[in-house]
């Protein structure tokens, strides 16, 4: 079944996050706004743990999450502590939640309407992991123009 692929995959990319996160030698940095780019490395974070928390364990799993994806990119200097919190908490949940799906589950159209179509559920994950993905990178070339660093 697909998620036992997923799995290690989202866990691998989610302590990627981590490994960025802890990268930038000051907390400040981490909510630095890049002329010609709208969002910080911090709250690219933020995003991407709200969106995982909500798609996987609030829609999939049941977790009671309420996201507010608005404060993702509003809300900034949430100390780097707490991001590496919510980080380990989004890689729990996700891991829970994929490990609880069957493989009926995966072939069912997801929950919600993702682009105005529908989607099954399995095809849904693949696309938050490049979603995921897609984001990191973007952390990397934020925290390697901020800090000067490689």
């Amino acid at each position: 079944m697909i998620t036992r692929h997923l799995i290690p995959l989202f866990k691998k990319d989610l302590d990627k996050l981590t490994e960025e996160i802890n990268l930038y030698p000051r907390e400040e940095q981490l909510w630095k706004v890049l002329e010609g780019t709208a969002n910080s490395g911090g709250n690219l974070c933020l995003h991407l743990t709200g969106n995982l928390q909500h798609f996987i364990g609030a829609v999939l799993g049941d977790s009671g999450y309420v996201r507010n994806r608005d404060a993702e990119f509003r809300v900034k200097n949430v100390p780097r502590d707490k991001l590496l919190e919510d980080i380990e908490t989004t890689k729990a949940v996700v891991t829970d939640t994929l490990e609880q799906l069957s493989k009926n589950d995966l072939q069912k159209d997801y929950l919600l309407p993702v682009f105005d179509e529908k989607m099954n559920t399995g095809h849904f994950l693949i696309f938050l992991l490049s979603h995921l993905n897609y984001h990191i990178g973007q952390i990397n070339y934020h925290r390697r123009i901020v800090t000067g660093a490689s």
